[in-house]
């Protein structure tokens, strides 16, 4: 199976809606270390929790945090780029390859279709999952069997509108369909254990909790 099991890893924190959730929450406070979006240090902060780095273009960080934390801030000030690319990429540079981002959706629309969308990007480098208080979103460069379990449900993205998807163990099967919106493989249900998608190109899975 390809899952996210690794021994050590690191938590990005967007500056979206702070996660609620047990899983997310447990992430962070598993994490070998974790790195912060800019303003969303925070949101960690008063969560209990300190960053281990801040990175980006300082726009959201207060003068009191950024006393504070002077010896862990990155200033990255690249506007080709949002802050959750700025801290992947000194995630990357630093050899921190295993990474978990929460904390990237729930605030404006269109900022949370961008970083979902970054997903198919970042895992060209690194073992990457985001995690949002529904569900996770798992990126894949490759056919790929999936851990699930029965009745979750399950969302199929494709970056590639040319993608021809099959699949298997899912209660409304892919027969080399092509997804051309991001709509046309949504609302769909594992029926065991595992489920497979047999694919060239990229795709994006949202796998919902219990």
């Amino acid at each position: 199976m390809n899952d996210f099991q690794p021994r050590s890893y690191t938590v990005i924190v967007a500056d979206g809606v702070f996660p609620q959730h047990e899983i997310p929450l447990g992430y962070l406070k598993k994490a070998d270390r974790i790195v912060c979006c800019d303003g969303s240090a925070q949101n960690l902060l008063q969560y209990g929790l300190k960053p281990d780095a801040i990175v980006g273009d300082l726009d959201s960080l207060t003068d009191d945090l950024t006393r504070m934390f002077a010896d862990r801030i990155y200033l990255d000030e690249n506007q080709d780029t949002n802050d959750l690319t700025k801290a992947v990429s000194w995630c990357s540079d630093n050899g921190f390859k295993d990474i978990v981002i929460v904390g990237a959706t729930g605030k404006r629309e269109d900022h949370t279709i961008g970083n979902i969308s970054l997903l198919a990007e970042y895992v060209m480098d690194m073992n990457v999952i985001m995690v949002t208080d529904t569900g996770i979103l798992r990126p894949f460069l490759k056919s790929s069997a999936i851990s699930s379990f029965p009745g979750q449900q399950v969302s199929i993205f494709s970056i590639d509108p040319e993608t021809k998807v099959t699949s298997g163990g899912l209660r409304y099967p892919l027969s080399g369909t092509k997804i051309k919106n991001w709509w046309c493989a949504t609302l769909n249900e594992s029926s065991g254990n595992s489920f497979s998608l047999d694919f060239t190109g990229r795709l994006i899975v949202y796998l919902k909790f219990n």
